[in-house]
């Protein structure tokens, strides 16, 4: 038997209502008994039985059926159910998922950069190194690396949220490091991040690293130049944005109209930056993570208790 919290389950919910008819249902779980048996097992009278057993018949608890006894015809009764479950209306069930994007290097959808600079796939160089009309190429959507001393890169992104999911926070992964000339470990250069045109915050990166060859580059890929980044989790939340854990603003998920269809991720090295050290992204195939840029929203579904199977009562 399913119950909820309206009007037509309560003759069930006054049928538990009482001591007595709690002992009468302990009794018909273990054997069908008549009238007369119930009331000299609880100390009743026979009339007083018939009331509380009528109860339990409307409350869809106890089911009675007439048989042929010595004295004439009896009322045998029987349990009708062996369990119930309520379904309260507002208890709901949060389950955290979330909808992922894998985003290419070469996937951004607008950009203005400044020598030294450069975009390559797993093959090759895309043109020539440090000239920005390159960036144009239509090759560029395969480049799995690109690098620039100064400006930004900013990237497209599908935003699959529903109506009925609550979101949680927002976490993007990329690999990424500073732009020297040729190499440089100590290097540092401050890098921001904005998503729909605002500001989450600023990273420096410490260097771009040349001391040992990345673990995932091309064999032509030569030993003088980039080699590997950092893998840094940029996280948005109700409570702020982070790299790593470390807060970087208090800027939140809502503040970035995280249900927007469609959502702008900036990447840049700006003129007034402290450290103008350039960025260099590392994607599938480069680098010592093997990945794209990627991103996850983390968002509660919430499911109606009538949906899920409740504990029987």
């Amino acid at each position: 038997m399913k119950l909820d919290a309206s009007d037509k389950s309560l003759p069930f919910y006054e049928a538990m209502a009482s001591s007595v008819r709690l002992q009468i249902i302990g009794l018909l779980a273990k054997q069908p008994m008549n009238i007369r048996e119930l009331a000299e097992a609880v100390g009743l009278s026979s009339a007083i039985m018939t009331m509380h057993v009528k109860k339990l018949e409307n409350g869809g608890i106890v089911r009675t059926e007439l048989h042929p006894g010595r004295g004439g015809m009896q009322k045998i009764c029987t349990l009708a159910l062996e369990q119930a479950e309520i379904v309260f209306p507002n208890k709901m069930e949060s389950i955290r998922e979330y909808h992922q994007s894998f985003i290419p290097i070469g996937h951004y959808t607008d950009f203005a950069v400044e020598p030294t600079c450069g975009l390559a796939t797993a093959q090759k160089f895309i043109g020539e190194v440090d000239d920005p009309r390159y960036f144009l190429d239509v090759e560029r959507f395969q480049a799995q690396i690109l690098w620039f001393s100064e400006g930004y890169v900013e990237y497209k992104i599908p935003n699959f949220l529903l109506s009925t999911e609550n979101p949680l926070e927002l976490v993007i992964s990329l690999e990424i490091a500073s732009e020297a000339p040729l190499t440089n470990n100590t290097w540092p250069s401050d890098i921001t991040f904005y998503l729909n045109q605002v500001k989450l915050g600023t990273w420096t990166s410490p260097g771009d690293y040349g001391d040992k060859r990345g673990k995932y580059n091309p064999a032509w890929w030569p030993d003088g130049v980039n080699q590997y980044g950092l893998l840094k989790h940029l996280k948005v939340s109700n409570n702020g944005s982070f790299i790593d854990g470390k807060r970087i603003s208090d800027v939140t998920l809502e503040e970035v109209n995280v249900r927007e269809k469609q959502w702008t991720f900036r990447i840049a090295c700006e003129k007034d930056a402290r450290n103008i050290g350039g960025v260099t992204l590392f994607g599938k195939g480069f680098g010592n993570y093997d990945q794209d840029i990627v991103l996850r929203l983390y968002y509660e579904k919430v499911v109606p208790a009538a949906d899920r199977i409740g504990d029987g009562v």
